[in-house]
């Protein structure tokens, strides 16, 4: 990786602009200040910038401020991917001012934040664009000293000639940007990175600590009013008729409206946006100076609601899990892959461990309700707020109103987490409809009790796993899912143990519902981590072999026989195994310590995990959690380790503590008060390793959360005897479903 060539052909990232001289800038601009004589106040926001609206910005001072392109959801990427353009810019990292940009699809690629693959994609594309920037600024300090720009260098924004005369940045900047751009540009190898690799505080920790504007509730625009919108108590149902004469009343409530015909005239246009998920029912809409006024207003609506046709069934968690069960003994799957055959193995085998491992529906709980704001006039349309899909709330907004997308501009706001709820935008659809209808600019806001009950979740899904064994070796392993409205996408099946098991096979089954269903924080990986690891541990147990030993030899399994349809690495996997054995001294903890190991490949990042269980008032405490991560080259260790434990954290507490579904279409809590997330006294502490490594950096979002359920399951039933085979898992135990040893 150290000193390549990279040719600006290759960067299909970035996008070309031209400047009025004819140059051509690839992925950013370059700019100056306004007044030459600017002094540099202390507040680097407020020195005078002309602005072309791309990556880069440069004042006479030699201050640089940095565009984060992709949405900003807590993951930490406002901060990381302005350093790596800072790092191969050879900026002083104290000199840099980092604004959030605008959706810009002329400008950017890729403006989404999902799937951890913010980094992952940005990496090559964002270091080139530092680089070339660089370049193009040498190459203007050497044009006017009159030699070749080899013999020049850069450092902390200075340039320097091999006569030891300097030029800082600033002073170069105008020429600079009348420069083609260099064919080729040269990367700094790894070793040499100087704010790559160092623990960065978090660009917006000032805001967010003193409470200054910046998330999507923050944001305010002159006229505005605000809108919350009352939907249907039940999934199935729709609106049959409503009485707004108290709601109207209230001082502070303008108008009561309904909205739906522009959605519903949307969805017949055929498949709609994938990142909408609204119904065909008309919802009614409080408008109001506050937004205490529009929550008053809507609690004041009398409506009546009806099944949205005769055959609509207002469906219940008790239904699913009987459908869900019926679709694992059937035969309607489709086989995601095969290897080998397994009817065979089973066949010849002299024994076959099967179990079934059942999750429930969860809400996202980000901490920040969903809001947007849209302001639609005959000119333009202006939205601003959360979204973690910022070009798809474009497209389906320009689909609503029948609008070019010229006329849309989106502002991004930083979000109050996303989790994935917030790849949907059936909230942008909601307020632009809102403002069209009222020909104001509008901040739809909803509640707490909005979002946990009218929202999108992750989905019911149940796993059916066995495995043959034979001569005390394991030849056979087969994985069946039914999940709710979707199944497993198609990187899944190539995880781990795909390449170890010579007969291995992977079927799913959908069950269709009316619930609505979409990504949750490591999609399917999330529970399917913790089958899969939980039924390891007992299948290593049956077997009557060391539970590191199993999978160590399954790993050298592939290793021994290449598989090119794997998209693990299995000596990556190994090395975050060993390294976490280590590091938790695991198998050698005092007595009532008890541990469970994990260890798990998702988002293209290798992650093995113990967790430490001790009993407490005979019930399981979770007192620590010791993580080992290979996810390449750490760009902010300080945000990397937060990402780390948060997912942890997460993790922990779904496993242990979600308890959601559904009863008549109903969801079964709408707030914090009868859903329990984990909470502060029962975090434990938890011991973070990365894996030293010069390979291209992965995705860090998620990664950490789905192997942690499978350790403390693991170390559960050391400690109690009993093999957990549900979430929540204090549910389960109380229920004594689960299996005693």
């Amino acid at each position: 990786m150290g000193n390549t060539k990279n040719t600006t052909s290759r960067r299909s990232f970035l996008k070309t602009s031209a400047l009025a001289s004819g140059g051509m800038l690839i992925g950013f601009n370059l700019f100056n200040a306004c007044k030459s004589t600017a002094k540099l106040p202390t507040d680097l926001s407020k020195l005078d910038y002309k602005d072309f609206n791309a990556y880069i910005k440069i004042s006479p001072e030699g201050k640089v401020t940095i565009y984060s392109v992709n949405p900003e959801i807590g993951q930490g990427v406002k901060t990381s991917m302005p350093m790596i353009i800072a790092e191969e810019l050879d900026v002083d990292w104290n000199d840099v001012h980092v604004v959030q940009a605008s959706l810009d699809t002329e400008h950017f690629s890729n403006q989404t934040a999902g799937g951890s693959q913010s980094i992952r994609r940005s990496w090559q594309p964002l270091r080139e664009t530092g680089a070339t920037a660089k370049q193009m600024l040498i190459n203007a300090a050497a044009a006017h000293w009159g030699v070749d720009a080899k013999t020049c260098s850069a450092n902390s924004g200075v340039i320097t000639n091999a006569k030891g005369e300097t030029l800082g940045y600033g002073d170069v900047v105008e020429a600079a940007a009348k420069l083609a751009v260099p064919d080729e540009v040269s990367l700094k190898d790894p070793k040499d990175f100087n704010i790559i690799g160092r623990g960065k505080g978090n660009v917006d920790i000032d805001k967010i600590t003193s409470g200054k504007p910046l998330f999507g509730l923050d944001y305010k625009a002159e006229g505005m009013v605000y809108a919350s919108v009352l939907r249907p108590p039940a999934f199935g149902q729709i609106l049959e008729s409503f009485d707004a004469t108290e709601a109207k009343e209230i001082s502070g409530v303008i108008d009561v409206i309904t909205i739906g015909d522009k959605t519903r005239a949307m969805l017949g246009k055929g498949r709609p946006n994938w990142s909408v998920k609204l119904s065909r029912t008309d919802k009614v809409v409080v408008v109001g100076k506050t937004t205490w006024d529009v929550i008053k207003g809507k609690k004041a609506i009398k409506a009546t609601w009806k099944k949205s046709n005769e055959k609509t069934k207002l469906e219940s968690t008790d239904d699913h899990d009987k459908k869900l069960l019926r679709l694992l003994d059937g035969k309607r799957f489709r086989t995601r892959r095969k290897d080998g055959d397994v009817v065979k193995a089973f066949a010849e085998a002299d024994k076959v461990l099967e179990r079934v491992y059942e999750s429930k529906f969860l809400p996202h709980n980000t901490l920040e309700p969903m809001n947007f704001f849209a302001d639609v006039t005959a000119d333009k349309i202006h939205l601003a707020g959360p979204t973690q899909t910022p070009e798809s709330a474009a497209n389906a907004v320009a689909s609503l109103l029948d609008r070019p997308l010229e006329d849309i501009h989106v502002d991004l706001t930083r979000m109050g987490g996303g989790f994935g709820r917030r790849l949907y935008n059936d909230y942008v659809i909601e307020a632009v409809e809102i403002s069209d209808a009222i020909k104001k600019p509008v901040k739809m806001i909803s509640t707490r009790e909005d979002d946990m009950t009218t929202g999108v979740y992750r989905p019911a899904c149940k796993y059916k796993i066995a495995a043959s064994i034979k001569d005390g070796k394991l030849t056979g392993y087969h994985l069946k899912e039914a999940c709710v409205n979707g199944n497993m996408y198609g990187l899944v099946p190539n995880f781990f143990p795909a390449g170890a098991i010579a007969n291995y096979q992977v079927d799913s089954v959908p069950l269709r519902s009316n619930i609505t269903v979409g990504a949750w924080r490591a999609p399917y990986t999330n529970f399917l981590a913790i089958a899969e690891q939980s039924f390891f541990d007992e299948l290593a147990e049956e077997i009557g072999v060391d539970r590191v030993k199993l999978h160590m030899d399954l790993l050298d399994n592939v290793k021994n026989n290449p598989n090119p349809n794997i998209r693990y690495n299995p000596d990556r996997l190994q090395g975050v195994l060993k390294k976490v054995v280590e590091k938790s001294n695991y198998g050698n903890t005092p007595d009532g310590v008890y541990q469970g190991l994990s260890v798990y490949y998702c988002h293209n990042t290798h992650v093995a995990e113990v967790a430490n269980v001790i009993m407490e008032n005979n019930k399981p405490v979770v007192k620590k959690v010791t993580c080992v991560i290979d996810c390449g080259i750490v760009v902010n260790p300080l945000g990397a380790m937060n990402q780390a434990k948060g997912g942890v954290l997460d993790g922990i507490g779904h496993a242990m503590y979600a308890d959601f579904s559904f009863k008549n279409g109903v969801p079964s809590a709408n707030n914090f008060g009868n859903y329990q997330l984990i909470r502060m006294t029962q975090t434990p502490e938890i011991d973070v390793h990365f894996i030293e490594s010069d390979m291209a950096p992965t995705g860090l979002g998620e990664p950490t959360l789905p192997p942690v359920g499978g350790a403390v399951a693991n170390a559960i039933y050391k400690a109690t005897g009993k093999r957990l085979y549900k979430i929540p898992f204090i549910k389960d135990l109380e229920s004594g479903s689960g299996v005693f040893s």
